[in-house]
């Protein structure tokens, strides 16, 4: 069962946030991005796939297959609450298995948009992009991406574009919204950056409907 992440008075929509590969619902990262979109308005629940929750066991697992993992997803959506606009959402792995189910044929009409903050384009350094599925996407989806993302960096992804993506990027910003020193920002501006943006986006694409 999907758990609230942070408390939120008057939310306009209710966000399911969904990790990475590598670290649990309740990472810094994720904790820190509840908390901010929170302060939007917006109302964040998350989960843990059942690969992690063996690992946070003390069975460390790989992820599961994508379709294992849309499945769960899924599953995840079914219970939650319907009283307000519902967007699927994920860090990085997560974001991809959102978009993957936003693709398909599985989602009800209670999912209205997607949000991937992190996409993984491709492994790094390697030239698999992970992108096919985006020409089947039946909702808008909303990527937010540090410009220095070995998963999918501004120059990589300058000449690309997508009917149903909206890239945003975030300044100096790696897989984790890490910004270098030199920049003059911080990891938790970057996140709160992305927070902004992800409730102009909801305001656009489901508010305004």
């Amino acid at each position: 069962m999907p758990e609230q992440l942070a408390l939120c008075t008057n939310p306009v929509a209710r966000l399911l946030l969904s990790h990475g590969a590598g670290a649990p619902v309740q990472s810094e990262f994720c904790q820190l991005l509840a908390q901010q979109l929170a302060n939007q308005g917006i109302e964040v629940w998350g989960f843990n796939f059942a690969y992690m929750q063996k690992t946070l066991a003390g069975k460390r697992q790989l992820p599961a297959k994508m379709p294992v993992l849309m499945a769960e997803l899924l599953e995840q959506i079914n219970q939650m609450p319907t009283d307000l606009p519902l967007v699927i959402a994920g860090k990085s792995m997560g974001g991809r298995v959102a978009t993957m189910l936003a693709a398909s044929e599985l989602l009800s009409g209670a999912v209205k948009a997607v949000i991937a903050f992190g996409y993984p384009f491709h492994p790094p350094k390697k030239d698999n992009w992970r992108t096919e599925h985006f020409a089947d996407l039946k909702r808008p989806v909303l990527v937010l991406q540090g410009e220095r993302d070995p998963f999918g960096s501004v120059q990589e992804l300058a000449d690309k574009s997508w009917p149903f993506i909206d890239l945003k990027w975030l300044q100096s910003g790696d897989h984790d919204f890490s910004p270098l020193k030199k920049s003059g920002f911080s990891q938790q501006q970057l996140i709160e950056q992305a927070s902004l943006l992800s409730r102009s986006f909801i305001n656009e694409r489901i508010l305004e409907d």
